[in-house]
């Protein structure tokens, strides 16, 4: 993951400081807070809605070539479910982990992370976790009917909705064809 080179924003509680760990390899610090979410942290269906709450809970470990960050982070979800429509809501917990390089670090993985200066931008960390863990389409239950093609019915309100088939004018003239044996119409060759 390349981090952008935009100017972190360091009231953003995904942008995380490291001072205080120093470049000496196996210092620790622990974070247990919650943070506010950005925005567009989802897909077309489903997503974390912007300010909603994100329960961190990681680990900051100083490490030769950098700053191994490791946790998980709890998110909220609001979405509809692409059969029926419904709002669906919930929660997912995703795993992070990433070891974010010094500037300058003699790691030569281009998709690395790198810290800018003394901070962490966690938040394309978690936005690639978030989008992977979402389910690509979400539903309010698993036998969720979903809405009748003809009118739009919800039919998990009403599982015996139906409509009498009119036949297509253009068919018709099939109508007219003798039945088989099987009572479907046969071909003349």
């Amino acid at each position: 993951m390349v981090s952008s080179h935009r100017s972190l924003d360091t009231r953003s509680g995904l942008v995380l400081d490291t001072h205080d760990l120093g470049r000496h390899a196996g210092a620790l610090r622990e974070i247990h807070d919650t943070v506010e979410a950005p925005a567009d942290l989802g897909i077309a269906v489903i997503g974390v809605p912007q300010g909603s709450p994100i329960a961190l809970d990681l680990r900051l470990e100083s490490a030769v070539e950098g700053v191994l960050v490791t946790g998980t982070a709890v998110v909220q979800l609001r979405g509809e479910c692409v059969r029926c429509l419904v709002g669906i809501s919930g929660e997912l917990e995703v795993d992070v982990q990433e070891l974010f390089t010094y500037p300058g670090s003699e790691a030569t993985d281009e998709e690395a992370s790198r810290l800018e200066g003394e901070l962490i931008d966690l938040e394309p960390v978690l936005r690639d976790q978030v989008v992977l863990d979402l389910p690509f389409q979400p539903v309010c239950s698993e036998d969720c009917l979903g809405l009748c093609p003809e009118c739009g019915a919800d039919l998990n309100e009403d599982p015996e909705h139906s409509h009498e088939q009119e036949v297509d004018p253009r068919w018709a003239a099939l109508r007219s064809f003798p039945a088989g044996a099987d009572g479907t119409h046969e071909q003349q060759a």
